[in-house]
Parts: C-alpha cells; sequence; structure tokens
C-alpha cells in the first residue's frame, strides 16, 4: 500500500513539475499575477510535498531530482519578478512612470478591480505582493519605542484600498495628504505616485520612520516625507487630507481629531478612515460624511469638513468625485 501511494505521489508531482515547466505564459514579464500562484503552488505543493515524503521513504531516490526540478522552476520564476521590480523602481527614480501614470503601470501587471464598497473586508492579495516586491529590498526595522495603551498595534493598509481611496478623492495638485500613523510608509508613497501631491506621514515609532524616509530616499520621492512625532503633538500646517487607518482609539483618537478640527477652522480639509476608528469620527457633528455611513467598518469612509469663515480659507482640500 505504502509502495502504490508513493508511486501515486511521484506521478503527481511530476505531472505537476511538467506542467509547470511546459507554461510559457508563466515566463512572460506580464503575467505578474499567474507567477505568484505558480510560485505559492510550487512552494506548498510540490516541495512541501516532496519534504513531506522525503523522511517516509528509505531510499527516495528520485525525490531529490524532483525538489531540483522545482528549485530551478522556482529561481526562474523569481528572477523574471526580480528583473520586472528593477525596471519598475528605475521607472521610478527617474520619473519616466509619470508619462503613462503609475496606477496604469501597475495595471499592466495586475488585476486592479476594486472591491464594491462594503461588501467584504479590504485584505491582502497579489497586489500587495506586487507592492512588497516593487518596494527597495530593506531589513524591516525592530520597534523600539513602547505603545501607549490608547495606541493600535501597526497593521500594513492593504495597497487595495489605497487604490480605492485615491479613486474616490479628487486631488488637486495644491492638496497635501497626511497618513496619520504611516507605519512603513507605503500609503503616502502610494498616493504621492498615484495622484502626484505632497503627502506626509506621521509616526510615533522612529524606527518605522527612518525605514519609510529610506525607502522614499531610494525611490526618489522628494515629496514623501516622514515625520516622528506623537500625532497629538504633530504640525498639521497646510493639511487637506488626512487618513487614518485606525492608529489608535479612545482619548488619543478624540484628541488626534480635536487637532483636525481646529485645522478646519482654517480650510476645508478632508477626512478618510477605515477600520474601528470610522464610527467615531461618524460622531464628529464638524465633519460631514460625503456618502452614507452604513455602520460598515470596512469601506473607505469619506468625510468633509463643515464650511470654515471665507475669511480664514487658505488651502483647497480633495473633493470626492
Amino acid at each position: 500500500m505504502i509502495e502504490n501511494n508513493y508511486a501515486a505521489s511521484l506521478n503527481e508531482i511530476r505531472s505537476d513539475i511538467e506542467s509547470l515547466r511546459g507554461n510559457s505564459l508563466l515566463y512572460q514579464q506580464k503575467n505578474f499575477s499567474a507567477r505568484v500562484e505558480a510560485l505559492d503552488f510550487i512552494d506548498f505543493h510540490i516541495i512541501g510535498h516532496i519534504d513531506a515524503l522525503m523522511p517516509q521513504i528509505s531510499q527516495p531516490d528520485e525525490l531529490p531530482l524532483l525538489r531540483q526540478d522545482a528549485d530551478k522552476i522556482k529561481t526562474e520564476l523569481e528572477h523574471i519578478d526580480n528583473q520586472l521590480f528593477e525596471e519598475l523602481r528605475a521607472a521610478i527614480q527617474s520619473d519616466a512612470y509619470k508619462k503613462k501614470g503609475f496606477r496604469s503601470l501597475v495595471e499592466d501587471f495586475t488585476d486592479l478591480n476594486l472591491l464594491p464598497n462594503g461588501e467584504e473586508e479590504i485584505g491582502y492579495d497579489n497586489l500587495d505582493v506586487f507592492m512588497n516586491g516593487l518596494l527597495p529590498d530593506r531589513a524591516l526595522p525592530v520597534p523600539v519605542q513602547t505603545l501607549e495603551a490608547e495606541m493600535v498595534y501597526y497593521q500594513k493598509t492593504p495597497a487595495r484600498l489605497v487604490f480605492e481611496m485615491v479613486e474616490q478623492i479628487r486631488f488637486s495638485g495644491e492638496d497635501v495628504f497626511f497618513d496619520i500613523g504611516s507605519g512603513l510608509g507605503q500609503v503616502a508613497m502610494l498616493v504621492n505616485l498615484l495622484a502626484g501631491v505632497k503627502a506626509i506621514g506621521i509616526e510615533f515609532e522612529p524606527a518605522f520612520c527612518s525605514y519609510a524616509s529610506e525607502v522614499a530616499a531610494a525611490l526618489n520621492l522628494p515629496d514623501v516625507d516622514f515625520v516622528n512625532t506623537d500625532a497629538r503633538e504633530a504640525d498639521y500646517t497646510n493639511g487637506t487630507v488626512f487618513f487614518m487607518y485606525t492608529p489608535f482609539k479612545g482619548n488619543m483618537l478624540l484628541n488626534v481629531l480635536d487637532r483636525l478640527k481646529q485645522e478646519s477652522t482654517l480650510r476645508n480639509i478632508t477626512v478618510i478612515t477605515y477600520g474601528p476608528c470610522t464610527p467615531e469620527v461618524t460622531l464628529q457633528g464638524w465633519l460631514i460624511p460625503t456618502g452614507s455611513i452604513d455602520g460598515s467598518i470596512y469601506k473607505v469612509a469619506v468625510f468633509t469638513s463643515r464650511e470654515p469663515d471665507s475669511e480664514t480659507m487658505d488651502a483647497r482640500p480633495g473633493t470626492v468625485v
């Protein structure tokens, strides 16, 4: 019985490897998403299957050779992705991407169809894999700052959420975007690449802030800055569009909202939220939701401030499409 099962497993592994080797589409640079699926299949289905079989067989014979074949295909596919990302980073660094637009550039390689509002939580997918590969390769930083009780542990914003947010907001060249609780900086960098506006990240953790600044510098994004400070004490001068992916809660959230309220007395501002902070923001009388707020925390919520005194208005915010 064991021999029969082993023979069947060998046949399955051989067939899977041959199927991958014969799929010429995987070797075309444009088919990034197909390679993501193929690489996952190699790791979990083929290599995982081989590694599970090895200890069970006294003389595995062909298994090491099949493992080498799988590793070879994996290396070839990863090399194609590495070349792709090197070319795209060079296009960003030289501003060549602006001729086509960053969104169109990304759309050539992965699906940008957005989820219908509120149907389900926006999670991580192949677009995030693409962005992880696109950003310069650096070791992830280790946090050194102790979080206060009302600060929320860092969670990376799904890239698809940022694309959806930029779709909803009509940015102007005068806008200044703030990501409050910017973490590793992806949101600010993506907004700058997609909308062409100045973007500033406010981040409490110095290691995250340094990492984000290094990545932005490596991509040659001069209009992206990161400031290591407490969001309650940050300088929001000239800010017109503010984003929060629930970086904190309770009184700290209320204190930051009060800071933004003060800014709204000087100019119109837009506040964008996602996650558990949205219900609290909905209660702010100085903010007006631009669409229906149905209680779902799993959709991008956009608010605009009530008209400030016209004599003190000094900037034009992004407006909703």
